[in-house]
């Protein structure tokens, strides 16, 4: 089973008011942002909820925009966690760096970089990779190019949690984790389809 300590309070840590003009501008501007509005306190909650912050991790995050998840993450973190942010857009990777936390890297460049990007920071391993990038975006090739070098990334416990405005990811996801699971958040504009995909089965 994925594992989920169930325990969060992130409506004290979310914030999203500040990032949606930036999202529209950025959206009407930049063909590979996929929504008008930063995501939802409830889709945060429910992609986190498969997330053991107790321990020390590695996070690889693709797509986080103006880091409203990311700010949370860095929240719930320890103190020895790390995470990477890929984000290819310029304006968002600037608001990202605001944050100025040292568990944070933001990395302005795109999600196929990932295993180059993971390497430059002598990481052999992520324990979660979380995704809003909008997959149904790109073409068949360049997402599963994506999709293996995360499968290798990812330890055995290892997870990759996305959210998309569809589910077509599953059928792909299938093709390198043998668990896969979808559950739908409603309260998102656009609603979200949440994916769970491990190596590890029962």
């Amino acid at each position: 089973m994925f594992p989920s300590d169930g325990s969060q309070d992130f409506s004290r840590n979310y914030s999203g008011s500040m990032g949606t003009l930036t999202y529209i501008r950025n959206f009407l501007k930049d063909r590979q942002v996929a929504s008008i509005t930063p995501t939802s306190r409830f889709t945060i909650e429910r992609v986190c909820r498969h997330i053991d912050f107790s321990r020390d991790l590695r996070i690889i995050e693709f797509g986080p925009a103006d880091g409203v998840f990311t700010k949370v993450i860095l929240e719930k973190l320890t103190p020895a966690s790390q995470i990477i942010a890929i984000e290819t857009n310029s304006d968002f990777a600037r608001l990202l760096r605001q944050h100025r936390d040292e568990r944070l890297t933001v990395v302005n460049r795109s999600a196929e970089d990932v295993r180059e990007i993971a390497s430059n920071k002598n990481w052999d391993r992520a324990d979660y990779v979380i995704s809003g990038i909008p997959f149904s975006f790109l073409n068949k090739d360049v997402k599963h190019r994506i999709l293996q070098d995360v499968s290798k990334l990812l330890g055995d416990d290892g997870l990759f949690l996305g959210y998309q405005t569809s589910s077509h990811l599953r059928s792909h996801l299938r093709k390198y984790f043998p668990e896969v699971e979808t559950e739908m958040e409603y309260m998102n504009i656009p609603p979200m389809c949440v994916y769970r995909a491990g190596k590890q089965t029962g």
